[in-house]
């Protein structure tokens, strides 16, 4: 490809032709803001945030749709340019509703640093302003219009990344809103609670639904115990709340931190992520060596999935695993085994999970989803939610224990169930199990690399036992959907695939600390919060599922064999056909 020499604000800079200015200019060592723009995923040219003055040009460029051109000057910061960023973001501030100091994104805010970094007087253009009911009837999720600053990078995470398309823009002019066909409520249309359109908005326009009220009463009630889990992918994000580099494993403060919270037990979801590898192992190859039996099987492991092949695909819900998800199959294990092993009503045990995940908060609603006559789960909050919670109690996080260790007698998970935070995973762990079951041989390599990374869509064909095995791993739900079509059509090749809603996967959950475009045009944050899971699996002396000796008590003490009528009953789940309008 043939090179292009332009400068930015005199600084020689050489790159491909084609490159943006804005990608120009962070190889000359100049960032250019940006409010609708994000890498691989939106670029509106809308907010015009990022103009940047071109010797020679009379007007102001878009630095993200503006391409370079050979002998190009660029000029990023003269008084002109900054004079037009400043009234831009003024006008956008103009008809947005400043509640700063009790907004959940305050200090987090895209738009509150830049009028910061520009010195905008949000009062400057007072006028009307668009006043907008917020729309927080779901469990999961909230959108207030009122922040909103019409970006469209939701927008583009809803239509273009995962193809759910729930939401748009309506209306024109200063009416223009994000919403839902017909003005209709998120909980009145096939919203999958990914949360994706969370990790992009710049602003507090969609946040989680906020559920540490409910924690932390039941931390104050004297009449429960409380214990709490934490999914794999939580400690490979948390430190980012407290200052620490994306791609920081905070694993034993994170533990550390949730027993100075006051939780009875803190215990590890890995261990209910074994359970799922060993119930799932145990259907595929019940499935395997049916003639009859539906392929490909699907994991269940993802509820925002779980909305979405119920809404999109329902004729195709036979291909899903009846496995509960690890969150609720590690309810399910408390108010049942736990709780017994207590000697204490169920009613009386609850269990708190921290999740990567906004699904998480939909999933405990769901029918189906009570072994023991109660909910499976209490409450789910997500990564950011015990951040919030760490603060608000005052635990100075980086001062905790950093080999703080997860509680016993069923705290303790294999590393196979730890990569179940990273797409891939799930299957990698599942091959790991299935293969010496099949075999009756010990594996001298457990890595099985065909199915890590954050390509959209992996495929393999495997070799277990004399069989031959096409499998498949898929994260965001627009790659979902072409696997889906395909299985549809009757020509899909494969016996056992791995869905994942969100794009790499849990890593990259919709409850995960939020990253500002800036961060993620130049930093594969999926990839980097995946390298603490697969960092630690490959230093773990418990590398496989089945081998774990918290697995192999529950199933010698109170399940069975995996598979087996108790199991089944406590450990597996159903499925609805939606409507989606």
């Amino acid at each position: 490809m043939k090179n292009v020499n332009l400068k930015i604000n005199g600084v020689s800079v050489t790159v491909p032709e084609g490159t943006r200015i804005l990608d120009a200019a962070v190889k000359a060592g100049f960032k250019i803001p940006t409010l609708c723009y994000m890498k691989d995923l939106c670029n509106e040219s809308s907010c015009r945030v990022c103009v940047v003055e071109i010797k020679n040009n009379r007007k102001l460029m878009t630095a993200c749709s503006t391409v370079v051109a050979e002998g190009m000057e660029v000029f990023t910061n003269t008084p002109k340019v900054i004079a037009s960023r400043k009234i831009t973001l003024e006008l956008m501030l103009s008809n947005h509703h400043k509640e700063c100091l009790k907004c959940v994104r305050s200090g987090k805010c895209e738009l509150q640093t830049l009028a910061t970094e520009y010195g905008c007087d949000p009062f400057k253009y007072n006028g009307e302003m668009n006043d907008y009911e917020v729309d927080d009837v779901t469990p999961y999720l909230v959108r207030d219009n009122n922040k909103c600053i019409l970006c469209r990078r939701c927008v583009a995470a809803c239509n273009k990344l995962q193809t759910v398309g729930v939401i748009d823009a309506n209306n024109r002019g200063f009416a223009t809103a994000i919403a839902s066909p017909f003005g209709k409520s998120l909980g009145d249309v096939p919203c999958v609670a990914c949360g994706q359109c969370i990790n992009v908005c710049p602003t507090g326009a969609l946040r989680e639904k906020d559920n540490l009220a409910d924690v932390e009463k039941l931390l104050n009630d004297p009449e429960k115990t409380v214990v709490v889990g934490t999914a794999p992918a939580v400690r490979a994000a948390l430190g980012e709340e407290f200052g620490y580099p994306i791609g920081t494993d905070t694993e034993g403060r994170m533990v550390a931190a949730l027993k100075s919270i006051g939780f009875d037990k803190v215990f590890d979801v890995n261990m209910a992520a074994d359970m799922t590898i060993m119930e799932e192992g145990t259907e595929f190859l019940a499935r395997l060596n049916d003639p009859n039996a539906t392929l490909p099987m699907i994991t269940s492991c993802s509820p925002g999935w779980i909305r979405f092949i119920e809404y999109n695909y329902p004729e195709q819900l036979a291909n899903l695993s009846t496995c509960k998800s690890p969150q609720q199959m590690f309810g399910a294990i408390m108010k049942t085994y736990y709780a017994k092993k207590l000697g204490i009503d169920p009613k009386n045990l609850a269990v708190v999970t921290v999740m990567p995940c906004i699904a998480k908060k939909f999933e405990l609603t769901r029918d189906d989803q009570s072994a023991a006559g109660v909910p499976d789960i209490d409450v789910s909050i997500t990564t950011r939610e015990l951040a919030r919670l760490i603060k608000k109690y005052g635990i100075d996080f980086k001062s905790l224990d950093p080999k703080a260790e997860f509680d016993d007698p069923i705290g303790k998970g294999s590393t196979a169930g730890l990569i179940f935070g990273a797409t891939g995973g799930v299957m990698e762990a599942a091959l790991r199990t299935v293969a010496e079951v099949v075999t009756g041989k010990t594996l001298e390599n457990v890595d099985y690399k065909a199915v890590r990374g954050t390509k959209g869509i992996k495929e393999a064909t495997l070799k277990i036992g004399g069989k031959t095995l096409n499998i498949a791993v898929a994260s965001g739900l627009g790659n979902a959907r072409v696997l889906m079509d395909e299985i549809k059509a009757g020509k899909s090749k494969y016996h056992f695939i791995e869905i994942m809603a969100c794009p790499g996967g849990c890593v990259n959950g919709g409850g995960q600390p939020i990253v500002d475009s800036q961060t993620r045009n130049v930093v594969d944050v999926r990839k980097t919060r995946a390298k603490v899971l697969y960092g630690k699996d490959k230093k773990s002396a418990l590398r496989k599922s089945h081998e774990n000796p918290v697995v192999k008590t529950l199933y010698g003490e109170f399940f069975g064999e995996p598979g087996g009528h108790k199991a089944h009953e406590i450990l597996h789940t159903s499925y609805v056909k939606r409507n989606k309008y």
